[in-house]
């Protein structure tokens, strides 16, 4: 894709980008702060529970979605995911479906493969990839660091 091809993306799906990548952004940077983990640790004496769990749970529902649909703009943009190596036309609702699952495996495994990313869907890819290494780092981290300071109190 040329740089020519994002002057044709309509303002709606500058929007809807911005607004999501925004959205991503602030969800994570919180979870990496861990104020309301830390709260919670304070409140209960337990470093983990149901509710910990269900923080990462969103956390990551929140990721898969959110890069799901970065990937689902796109691709009304001709940046598509290729399956197999071979460029499909689906419906939208298949574009929908190939987008989370994309968006899923990359985060969780790094991919399998069997769907791959053309132009600037790699460097969406890697941002998503790394994200994934991270937040399970951050989320323990954030454990150690607030353990240590109920230590030193």
């Amino acid at each position: 894709m040329t740089m020519e091809g994002w002057g044709e993306m309509d303002i709606i799906s500058w929007i809807a980008l911005i607004i999501i990548c925004y959205i991503l952004i602030r969800s994570i940077v919180k979870f990496i702060r861990g104020k309301n983990v830390r709260a919670y640790m304070e409140r209960s004496g337990s470093y983990f529970s149901a509710e910990l769990f269900y923080t990462l749970l969103v956390i990551y529902s929140i990721v898969i979605i959110g890069f799901a649909l970065i990937y689902f703009i796109l691709s009304f943009q001709h940046i598509t995911l290729v399956e197999n190596g071979e460029l499909r036309q689906v419906n939208t609702i298949g574009t929908l479906i190939h987008s989370l699952y994309f968006s899923g495996v990359t985060l969780l495994t790094i991919g399998y493969g069997d769907i791959t990313p053309i132009g600037i869907g790699r460097l969406i890819a890697l941002i998503e990839a790394m994200i994934g290494y991270i937040l399970p780092t951050a989320f323990v981290l954030r454990l150690v660091q607030t353990n240590q300071r109920d230590r030193e109190q």
